[in-house]
This record gives C-alpha cells, sequence and structure tokens, in this order.
C-alpha cells in the first residue's frame, strides 16, 4: 500500500499546477520575551511574604480550611518558582553548520484530514529548499481509523509522486504511526509535520544545521496558528501557545529541556531508536519519549523562528479533547514516570519537566480557592482569621506583579481570555487526575447537531460544572446575605467569589452554540465520542503554560482566611 520513490534533494519543481499557496506572514512578537529578573524576584518575593503571612502571622480558623489554603498557596508559590527559573534568561548560542546536509525523511502524519488540507503540506513539504536528500512520505492512518477517505492519500501521494504508508495493523496511535514509517525508511534524520502544519520552504535550512552537533537528538520550532482570528476558540488557543512558545520553550532550551511538541521537529534517528522509538505508552508521547531522550543524554535545541503554519482548534469540542489529552498525558508522566526518579535526567531537566506536567494539578487548586468564598458565605468558617484590608495589603500587589510578569515576559500577548481558559479548565483537569489515578480509561460522549461553516453546536454540556458553580454561588450570596447583611466579610468574599464567576465566563461562553447557515445537504445528528482511543490522534495540543498565575485568596474580611 505505498508509493515508492528514490532519495533525492528538496527543492525539484512541484508538480505542475500544484505551487503550494502562499503563506500568511506571521506576527512573531511572542517570540521575543524580555524578561525582567528585577521584575521576576520581586514576583518571588512578595509570594514567599504572602505565603509566610497565611502561615505564620494570622490566627487560625477552621484546622481543615487553614491546610487547605496552605497547600493551595504552596503549589502556587513553586508554580511561580518554576516559571522564573524557566524564563530567567535567554537560550545561549549553539552550534550551526548551515552548509549541513545530512539526509532527512520528512514524514506527515494523517488520520482522516481532508485531502486538500494534506495536499497543502505535502505540496509545501515538496517546496522545502536543503542542499542533501530528502524523503516525503505521507503516514497514513486512515485504514487503521476506519476514515472513509483513507483511500484518497493514497491516490494524493502517487499524484505528488511521494511515498504513502498505510499501516493495516492498529496500535500506539500517532506514535505507532510514526515508528511503523521509521521500520520502512533509513535516513539518518526525520522531520515531522502534522497533516495540517504547513512548512515554509526555508525550515529544513533553519533546523538540520544545528545537528552538527553530534550529542543534539531533537529540534523543535513553534507551534503557529494562521486561522487564529477565526473565532474566539481559536484566538484563545493562539494566545495560550504564545506563552507557551515564546518565553517558556525559550528559556526550557536554555535549560537543555526544551521537549518534542508532536509537529515541526526534527530528531535524530539513533537518538530515537536508543530509546525504542516514539513513545506508544502515553497519549502525550512527545512529551514522554522527549524525557526518555534527554535521560539518555541527549540534547535539544528551540529554535524561536515560526517555520510552519497550523490550524487551531476551531470548536469548542475540538479545543477540550486537546486539552484533556494533554492533561492525561502530563499528569501520567507524574504518577508512572516521575522526573524527580530519573537518573539520567539533570536537576534542571527534573525540575523542568515535573513543574510543567504539575501545571495539571491546578484544577484540584483553583476548585479549592473557588470553593473558600462559599464555604464562608454559607458556613461562616474560615481558614485565617484577619482583616480584609491586611491581607490585600500584601495580596494585592503579588497579583498585580504576577500579571506584570505574564506580560513582559510574553511581550503582552497573553490575554485575559486565555488566563480565564486556564483557570476554568479545573473540571477537566480533575477528571483527567481522576481517570489516571483510577487507571481507567476515559470515555464520554456529547450529542450536537452538524453546522454550516462558521458555526458551532452546542457545547454546553462540557461545562455543565463551571453553570453548577454559579448556581452555588449565587446560592451561597444569598445564603451570606440572609445571615448578615453587608458586612465587611460578606461584602470582601463577594467580590471575590465575582472573580472566580467572571473568569468562567469566557469559557462557558466559547461553549454556547453559534449560529450559522445549515451545511449542504441539511444538519444531522452526530455523536461526539471523547474515547482515550479518539484522544491519542487529536492534533497537537496546546501546551502547558505553567505561568506565575496566582490565584487569589478567598478573600473574607475580618472573619476571613
Amino acid at each position: 500500500m505505498s508509493q515508492t520513490t528514490s532519495a533525492r534533494p528538496a527543492g525539484p519543481p512541484v508538480p505542475a499546477g500544484q505551487q503550494p499557496a502562499a503563506q500568511h506572514v506571521p506576527d512573531e512578537s511572542f517570540l521575543e520575551p524580555v524578561p525582567s529578573r528585577v521584575l521576576l524576584v520581586g514576583s518571588f518575593v512578595l509570594a514567599v511574604a504572602y505565603v509566610a503571612m497565611i502561615c505564620f502571622a494570622f490566627q487560625r480558623g477552621n484546622a481543615l480550611l487553614f491546610w487547605l489554603l496552605v497547600v493551595t498557596e504552596v503549589f502556587h508559590l513553586a508554580q511561580l518558582a518554576g516559571y522564573c527559573h524557566t524564563v530567567w534568561g535567554r537560550d545561549r548560542a549553539r552550534p550551526f553548520a548551515a552548509g549541513f546536509a545530512g539526509g532527512v525523511d520528512v514524514f506527515i502524519t494523517v488520520c482522516g484530514e481532508p485531502v486538500e488540507v494534506v495536499r497543502e503540506t505535502a505540496l509545501a513539504a515538496l517546496a522545502m529548499r536543503y542542499p542533501g536528500p530528502v524523503r516525503i512520505a505521507l503516514l497514513n492512518d486512515g485504514l487503521v481509523a476506519k476514515k472513509a477517505d483513507w483511500r484518497d492519500v493514497e491516490v494524493l501521494a502517487a499524484e505528488l509522486g511521494i511515498e504513502c504508508f498505510t499501516r493495516t495493523t492498529p496500535g500506539g496511535a500517532k506514535a505507532g504511526n510514526i515508528n511503523h514509517a521509521l521500520r520502512r525508511t533509513e535516513n539518518p534524520f526525520v522531520v515531522v509535520f502534522d497533516a495540517d502544519h504547513v512548512p515554509h520552504d526555508d525550515f529544513l535550512l533553519h533546523v538540520m544545521g544545528y545537528f552538527t552537533d553530534e550529542r543534539l537528538g531533537f529540534v523543535q520550532t513553534p507551534q503557529y496558528y494562521k486561522n487564529f482570528d477565526e473565532n474566539r476558540v481559536t484566538r484563545t488557543s493562539w494566545q495560550q501557545q504564545t506563552l507557551f512558545f515564546g518565553p517558556i520553550m525559550s528559556g526550557k532550551s536554555r535549560l537543555d529541556s526544551a521537549f518534542l511538541c508532536g509537529t515541526n521537529m526534527a530528531i535524530r534517528r539513533t537518538a530515537l531508536e536508543q530509546v525504542g522509538g516514539m513513545c506508544e505508552e502515553n497519549i502525550a508521547e512527545d512529551f514522554l519519549t522527549s524525557l526518555f531522550l534527554h535521560e539518555k543524554g541527549w540534547r535539544s535545541v528551540y529554535v524561536p523562528k515560526v517555520l510552519a503554519q497550523g490550524l487551531a482548534p476551531d470548536d469548542f469540542l475540538n479545543y477540550y479533547k486537546q486539552q484533556f489529552r494533554w492533561t492525561r498525558g502530563s499528569l501520567e508522566v507524574i504518577f508512572k514516570y516521575n522526573p524527580l526518579l530519573r537518573r539520567g535526567l539533570s536537576f534542571s531537566q527534573k525540575v523542568q519537566y515535573l513543574t510543567s506536567a504539575s501545571y495539571y494539578l491546578s484544577g484540584a487548586v483553583v476548585l479549592a480557592g473557588a470553593l473558600l468564598p462559599i464555604i464562608f458565605l454559607l458556613t461562616g468558617q474560615t481558614p485565617i482569621v484577619t482583616s480584609t484590608m491586611v491581607l490585600a495589603l500584601v495580596f494585592v500587589p503579588y497579583l498585580w506583579l504576577n500579571l506584570a510578569v505574564l506580560q513582559r515576559t510574553s511581550n503582552a500577548s497573553y490575554s485575559f481570555q486565555a488566563i480565564a481558559f486556564s483557570l476554568s479548565a479545573w473540571w477537566l483537569q480533575l477528571s483527567a487526575l481522576t481517570a489516571v489515578l483510577l487507571q481507567r480509561k476515559t470515555s464520554f460522549v456529547v450529542t450536537s447537531k452538524a453546522v454550516g461553516a462558521g458555526g458551532q453546536p452546542n457545547f454546553l454540556r462540557l461545562v455543565v460544572p463551571q453553570l453548577v458553580y454559579i448556581g452555588v454561588a449565587l446560592t451561597a450570596l444569598a445564603v451570606g446575605l440572609a445571615r448578615e447583611g453587608t458586612s465587611a466579610s460578606l461584602m470582601a468574599n463577594a467580590a471575590w467569589l465575582s472573580v472566580h464567576v467572571a473568569i468562567s465566563l469566557p469559557f462557558i461562553a466559547a461553549a454556547a452554540p453559534r449560529r450559522a447557515q445549515p451545511a449542504a445537504g441539511g444538519a444531522d445528528d452526530a455523536v461526539l465520542d471523547l474515547r482515550e482511543r479518539d484522544l491519542r490522534d487529536q492534533p497537537t495540543a496546546v501546551r502547558p503554560t505553567a505561568g506565575p498565575t496566582a490565584t487569589a485568596p478567598a478573600l473574607a474580611g475580618e472573619e476571613t482566611r
């Protein structure tokens, strides 16, 4: 089931009449982080002072609530420390050979994407310039995934004169697809693109020269969403990406901890073979494979330049599935492959992997913080007893300095909506954590109607927990008002409650249906099933931000924490 061609240098004429489409000119300002060590140190010092005040300066209230508060604040402090460690400085200069010409196998992973999307990526791959031999292949998983158009991918490969490896035996999802192709190719370097990530013609020229370092295992480049301005979901997905592929990945590269992100990446074959290929045991295969490569002493480089352009998840369901996939995969790294116990990793690498993976424990922490004002309004119980003004004197500067750090290090590309989406994903993260701890497969179904271009089905069922929280919050507010009127304690808790509600609103709005003209042929009932096998085949997800997003305390005036 494969079309065979010989290895050849990149840059030959593309088939007549099939030139690659003109590329969107990206805004690369997010790739120019401006870390301020004064801001970083100030933010961390205020965070330590705030946690110390919580622990030692105030009278304790309810013991259970007090220790819950301490745990959440220590978690935030650890995440902030990890973020400061990451973005402290820019990456160092690396060896680069402009005339490098090692042979390259280019893999374009396909699993049911529209053929025209695959065609655009394949044509762009054919147009890449490079002095060495290049072999391009479509990695077709359509047959094993039971996609109706899987044969069209083989036809496209034959038409373009490139190879097509169609798997007949399933297993390992995307990682298994790549490993299947590795066994059928032999060039010393492998470049991987998702079906919708279209490379620039100079991709190889900017990437391959780093492999002059014989201990370099892989090179990662940014993911850029050319459809970022299409709707609320695409915009927010992109804004979250800017923090990760801007200051975070640049900082990780400085610490030799940049990791594979599923697409737009180049890997040394011998390095990949040493760790048994792409890891097929985890749904975040690229993250775990990176850990294994670093554990074996291979180095990594992140190139902060847009060299390929892809598509963001264009509706809330796809975004949700992407987030769940990375959440579960990252949490499995903590509980099954804890970086602190991996002997081959440096201390910095252990910290970086643990910080990135533990970011997804934020769901439990965010929910705990969101429940504290509700508990006060319903019961009058508080973690600590202090004046709102005293607590605010430390907390408010700490919060604003956190936001200033985010804006400075992301070059002002990280928005309120991006923060809101990250903090509102607490139920998704708790669901993934539960699935990991119980070692169970994840399966849930959302029933909706198909819609036309520009529309979105009703995905509000995915945000029921957030809607329930708002309902409980309003009930608690009524109970609190009835018990003590408009006291300072009640007003402080009501204010913080409103912050949590406001943060959840963009997330809820993104799940709401959008009107559009019905698709040709009418709207059909569709069942959207988020089973683990589906999650493993999703496009590369939005990465963990692991930023210093401090969630404020449940403020409660004179009788509060």
